[in-house]
This record gives structure tokens, C-alpha cells and sequence, in this order.
């Protein structure tokens, strides 16, 4: 019996040795890819929670990543500047790129006065707020770096000083790079955040799939079993997150528009946002301003994001009369693998429930 584990023990190894290397942006997409090649491998997450996509610099090691990667799985160019660079400079392998897949749900960022920061009529902030705002931006850059210090690979565990001159060079790109409307990206063209969309997973995992086997046919059977099997959970938790969103209603905010495909599938859709930058926190004086437009909108709800202080917002939104909820669009508080997808799906769901759900 030992000598039988024993060989398929080193019949697994073996195969793991052989699969391929596949490199993923974000912990959303890397969930998807890693629910494809369960029993095969596990895929590379070069975005770690707690790295905005937007403007985040990549370390070296990141980029060797994905120059040793077979396959690259990512959003697009839309989401990470960083991450664009360098797939155009260093990936030699496959590259599946997730908004250009056939039967993808892709929509346009919103525009218009709803959908410029609430309170500013319809004049797009670009992060020329008063001296307070500024602070508070620092602040966040303070967070981000911070955070920056603990992404961290596996490859990286026994070289700590080449750890902490990466995270130097990583620290000093995030400051002087990736700033494309002074917030990260721009919000012209396509919406990236096609993710927070299940149907669109759907469509991914079978596109995975595909890829994986293009690449290791050896191991066709199992990527096309785990893409059925994932499908099939997906389309499960379309039906009941529908169902869960339904009753709800009244307006609502959220803190930057990120959030369109989940409204346009689930059929709810937000007042306005309080900034079009991923990276723009508002400092207290404009937070005044935006708890006034609420109330005058008679916005229910306010939605926030994990980097922002939640007990400044509260302040101010209970004075005008809204609630406030939190959403993590990229499961910032999850921890990565192929649960993490339906946890955030899940973790959405809830924040809506929470703040909208009839009194």
C-alpha cells in the first residue's frame, strides 16, 4: 500500500514538473485560471489583493514571471499599464487576452454628469482637489506602499536583500509611473472590470480552457472537466445572485464607477460615483460636499472601497441620511486561489443586500 501511494505521489510530482507556467494579472482572473488547472498546477497571481491593477509598478520578479510564463491569462491593456509593458516586452508564450474573447460582455465607461464625481456637474475629477484632498491622497500612496512591501513570491523567500532592492525599485516606479489621468488609467473606451460580470467568467473559463489545451494537450481531459464543472458554479451563482438582488432598491453611490457590469447584469444601477480615479481619495472638506449632493439626490446608500477610511465617510453620510457599505471589487480581504472568485461574487452580493435591502 505505501510503495502504491509512494509511486502515484511520484507519478503527480511528475506531472506537476511538466505543466505548464501560467501567469495570471489580478486574484479574480487568477481564481478562474487556477479553478481550470486544479490537479494540474497552480497558475502565477503577478497582482496580489492589495495592489491596485491601475497603477501598480511591477518588481523584477514579476516581470520574470511572465518572460518564463507559457501562457499569460489577463484583463487587457485597459486595466494595467504595468502589466501591458511588460507582457509587450517579455511574454514569449501565449497570451489570452480576457476582453478581446468572443461572446464577452464589453461596455463602455459611463459619462455625463451622473457619472462625473457626484457634486461636480458633470466635470470629471482629475485630482486637483483643495490641500485636504491632496493629504488624503497621500495618504493612500502612503497605504499603497505599504503594501507594496509585503507583495511577496515564493522564489523571492531566500533572497531578502534582493527582496528589499526590488521592492525599492517597485516603490520608486509606483511613484514616478503608471499615472495615465494622474489616477492610473483613463476612463475613455472600454471598462475593464468586466470580471464583476459572472456570465463573463463563464465565457472565460471555457476560453481558458482552450488555451491550456492549445499548450498541454496532455492534459486536455482534466482542464476540460474543471472548466465544465466551474461553468456549472458560475452559472449557479448568476441565478442566485439574481434572484438575491432582485427586491432591492433605492439610489445609491459607490466610490468610483468600477461597478457597471455587476449593475448592468443584475439590473441595478448607481446614482453616480464620488470620483472617476481608482487613486483619488476625497479629503474632508469635499466629503461636505459630497454628503450634501447626497442628500439632495436622496441617495440611500454610499459605497466605499477597503483603502478608504470608512469612519470619515460614515461621518458625514449619516448627517445626510445615507448608509454606508463596502465593496471590494478585487478581494482585497480574500485570500487567493480557486474559491476566491465566488467568496468576492458572494462578499458583492452581500454589500448590496446589506445597504439597500428594504427597511
Amino acid at each position: 500500500m505505501l510503495r502504491s501511494t509512494c509511486a502515484l505521489l511520484a507519478l503527480t510530482s511528475a506531472a506537476m514538473a511538466d505543466a505548464p507556467r501560467v501567469a495570471v494579472d489580478i486574484p479574480p482572473i487568477h481564481s478562474l485560471v487556477a479553478q481550470v488547472m486544479d490537479g494540474v498546477a497552480t497558475p502565477d497571481l503577478i497582482l496580489p489583493p492589495g495592489l491596485s491593477p491601475h497603477d501598480a509598478a511591477l518588481r523584477p520578479s514579476d516581470a520574470a514571471a511572465l518572460a518564463q510564463a507559457d501562457l499569460v491569462v489577463w484583463i487587457g491593456p485597459e486595466l494595467s499599464p504595468a502589466v501591458a509593458r511588460s507582457v509587450e516586452a517579455v511574454a514569449d508564450g501565449a497570451v489570452l487576452t480576457l476582453l478581446d474573447v468572443p461572446g464577452t460582455r464589453v461596455l463602455e465607461f459611463r459619462e455625463g454628469p451622473v457619472f462625473a464625481p457626484v457634486g461636480e456637474e458633470g466635470h470629471a475629477d482629475h485630482g486637483h482637489e483643495e490641500d485636504d484632498d491632496h493629504e488624503a491622497h497621500e495618504h493612500e500612496d502612503a497605504h499603497e506602499h505599504d503594501g507594496e512591501h509585503e507583495h511577496e513570491h515564493e522564489d523571492d523567500h531566500e533572497h531578502e536583500d534582493d527582496h528589499e532592492h526590488d521592492d525599492h525599485e517597485h516603490d520608486e516606479d509606483h511613484d514616478h509611473e503608471d499615472h495615465d489621468d494622474g489616477h492610473g488609467h483613463d476612463h475613455d473606451g472600454r471598462d475593464p472590470h468586466a470580471w464583476l460580470d459572472p456570465v463573463n467568467a463563464g465565457v472565460w473559463l471555457e476560453a481558458i480552457s482552450e488555451a491550456l489545451i492549445e499548450i498541454d494537450p496532455e492534459n486536455a481531459e482534466a482542464y476540460a472537466a474543471n472548466a465544465e464543472a466551474a461553468t456549472a458554479r458560475v452559472e449557479a451563482l448568476v441565478d442566485e445572485i439574481s434572484t438575491r438582488m432582485a427586491p432591492l432598491s433605492g439610489a445609491f453611490v459607490v466610490f468610483h464607477d468600477a461597478y457597471h457590469y455587476y449593475e448592468a447584469r443584475f439590473a441595478i444601477e448607481a446614482t453616480g460615483s464620488i470620483t472617476l480615479g481608482d487613486g483619488s481619495i476625497p479629503g474632508p472638506r469635499r466629503l461636505v460636499e459630497i454628503g450634501e449632493t447626497v442628500q439632495e439626490m436622496n441617495v440611500t446608500c454610499v459605497f466605499t472601497e477597503p483603502q478608504f477610511n470608512p469612519a470619515m465617510v460614515e461621518a458625514t453620510m449619516s448627517d445626510a441620511g445615507a448608509r454606508v457599505g463596502v465593496i471590494d471589487p478585487l478581494g482585497v480581504a480574500l485570500t487567493p486561489g480557486p474559491d476566491l472568485y465566488e467568496a468576492l461574487m458572494q462578499a458583492t452580493a452581500a454589500s448590496f443586500e446589506d445597504c439597500l435591502a428594504p427597511e
